[in-house]
């Protein structure tokens, strides 16, 4: 039956980051929302991948940064147990029973389901109807997963399963060499698993600069982090002593434990796309236009999209698909975008690389900076120090295109270099620009200095 609680102004299906920043904004403004989610609010973000990951990565930051810090004395051995009581508190107990109270408090309506678009203003939940006039779809991705002969005989993990993880295991295997791929590793290597990490491109990361991922694969091996590169998973048998993972190359690993770090794949099959007139691409990401609209009345935000799968930049979607519901329209930007990896030490790159730059038919000038060779502040940070910053620059224009960064604390001050080529802040102002002293910014000053324009 019909209420008046069926029509909302806006549906929001999906509650992770993006979702979340959308329906506030919203019901902030006085629209009537209802959130839809089919799992917990908070999404894969909150619960399974960004906050329980970088909580356990956490211990063993600090204990290394206390390894390094002159005059520590150092750090003593980790403590999973209290890593992961910290962990589950991060993530909430994995309940959402604060997060619904909360929504339902301001005033909208907490739906938990799944969603199927009916047509450009409708969906059905679990066989209730509902009606908006506007519905943002914002359902995320999920891991990608790939056939391999053999799988019945070993645990197979994804992010979820290994951050959420009561046990770690003392052998695992895990499969690729991105982000997610270089962070399982470094934690479950920190807390003594033995890690064999398999990637079939010859180097991690390779979406950035080579030099980065050369610096990753040194960072890894000193981490003790068996690397087979340039390999895949062929097959999984099963020995006397337990599972044995054989590769494409010829070699093996023995482990009770395989994990998938190698993509994600978005969460639009089963959501009645066509009922509503939304078009897909190839990996089946929504199009959208420079205002996340998919379609008349639908919008889309964050990693369903395909646009830089960050759970920052579906905050970002969610706040350019609010503010054009709300009559305030401006253009989503995406270039000026931080990366990071939460390694030890921290991967930060943004903008482009010298590949990209070149398909663009961009004249390029480029800088790398061994950071402590040409810095105080790195000295009295570290008794060891390291960082490395490279710098590429539109040789024509006289300003930055991408930046990478390598090093302690390397998230948080790759943000200079964010700013720099968002906004194309020429060269000249750059170098003009006075950083505080000691600290690792100064790094900008050294590096812009040595491009030849």
């Amino acid at each position: 039956m019909s209420t008046e609680h069926d029509q909302v102004d806006v549906a929001v299906v999906g509650m992770g980051p993006g979702g979340e920043v959308a329906a506030s904004a919203l019901i902030a403004a006085g629209k009537t929302v209802a959130v839809i989610e089919r799992e917990l609010i908070g999404g894969e973000c909150g619960y399974w991948a960004c906050m329980p990951s970088k909580a356990v990565l956490r211990a063993s930051e600090a204990r290394r940064a206390a390894d390094r810090a002159p005059g520590s004395g150092g750090a003593g051995p980790l403590n999973w147990e209290q890593a992961r009581e910290f962990r589950d508190m991060i993530a909430r107990q994995w309940d959402d029973s604060k997060q619904v109270d909360g929504y339902a408090d301001k005033g909208a309506q907490v739906i938990k389901g799944v969603a199927r678009l009916t047509g450009p203003h409708t969906l059905v939940v679990d066989g209730r109807e509902l009606r908006a006039e506007h519905i943002i779809l914002a359902t995320g991705t999920e891991a990608l997963t790939v056939p391999v002969d053999g799988l019945e005989h070993i645990e197979v993990w994804s992010n979820r399963e290994l951050f959420t993880t009561h046990d770690l295991p003392e052998r695992a295997v895990i499969v690729g060499g991105s982000a997610v791929g270089i962070e399982s590793a470094t934690f479950l290597a920190s807390f003594g698993t033995h890690v064999t990490l398999v990637n079939r491109s010859n180097t991690l990361l390779s979406r950035e600069e080579p030099r980065v991922g050369e610096l990753a694969q040194e960072s890894l091996r000193e981490q003790g982090v068996d690397l087979r590169l340039g390999t895949e998973v062929a097959r999984v048998r099963n020995e006397a002593d337990g599972p044995v993972v054989e590769f494409t190359d010829g070699s093996s690993a023995s482990a009770p434990v395989l994990i998938f770090a190698m993509g994600r794949t978005p969460r639009t099959a089963d959501l009645g796309l066509e009922a509503a007139g939304v078009s897909v691409g190839e990996h089946g990401e929504i199009l959208v236009d420079e205002h996340q609209r998919a379609a008349e009345g639908i919008w889309a935000i964050g990693d369903i999209t395909g646009q830089m799968p960050f759970t920052h930049v579906a905050k970002y979607h969610g706040r350019i698909a609010a503010d054009a519901i709300l009559g305030k329209p401006h253009a989503a930007r995406h270039e000026g975008i931080p990366r990071v990896v939460f390694s030890d030490p921290q991967i930060a790159a943004v903008g482009l690389t010298q590949a990209q730059a070149a398909e663009r038919g961009v004249r390029t000038a480029s800088a790398e900076l061994d950071v402590p060779s040409n810095l105080g502040g790195p000295w009295v940070y570290e008794t060891d120090p390291s960082g490395t910053l490279g710098l590429l620059a539109d040789a024509d224009a006289g300003v930055l295109v991408g930046a990478w960064a390598v090093g302690p604390m390397a998230g948080e001050w790759i943000h200079y270099a964010a700013l720099a080529v968002r906004e194309a802040i020429p060269i000249e102002t750059l170098l003009d620009q006075v950083a505080q002293f000691p600290s690792y910014h100064e790094a900008y000053l050294a590096a812009l200095g040595k491009l030849d324009l």
